[in-house]
């Protein structure tokens, strides 16, 4: 059986060819990993709650219909109606495009004020339960997008 000795120089000739080998490869490898990660600062990296609230008019709308297709974390869209006959601060909210219901009168106006100054708002499914109460059904959290700042060097 040959045992094999490994010495500090047929160490260091062995790492020279392995990388020798390599170091094309891993330069494009790197540089790849940079402009492809350039994108992602421009991503979100985090979120805050502006509010968690129950959906209102769940009964009137698609959404006992779209119930069985719904699932806690599904993305909500927030339609600003500020044309609405019963409310002016109105907010529509709308999974996969079906109405589904409107953000309660009584917590609209955050909402539609962020939204009037242009601030981009994002809704997600909190909670869903399988009562009665309309009210009760659906849970939705409004949040703000927080995107990391980019320091210019």
């Amino acid at each position: 059986m040959d045992v094999l000795f490994f010495t500090r120089r047929n160490v260091s000739a062995a790492c020279r060819r392995f990388f020798a080998k390599r170091l094309p490869i891993l330069l494009v490898c790197w540089v790849l990993a940079g402009l492809w990660a350039r994108p992602l600062l421009a991503q979100i990296s985090a979120h805050i709650v502006l509010q968690d609230s129950p959906l209102a008019g769940f009964q009137y709308h698609a959404g006992k219909t779209l119930w069985p297709q719904m699932q806690v974390g599904d993305t909500l869209t927030l339609i600003r109606e500020p044309d609405n006959a019963h409310d002016a601060k109105a907010v529509r909210v709308e999974w996969h495009g079906h109405k589904i219901g409107y953000v309660p009168r009584r917590e609209n106006a955050d909402v539609a004020r962020f939204m009037d100054r242009g601030q981009t708002l994002e809704a997600r499914i909190s909670r869903l339960a399988e009562v009665r109460d309309p009210w009760s059904r659906v849970r939705f959290e409004v949040l703000i997008p927080v995107r990391p700042a980019v320091n210019n060097p």
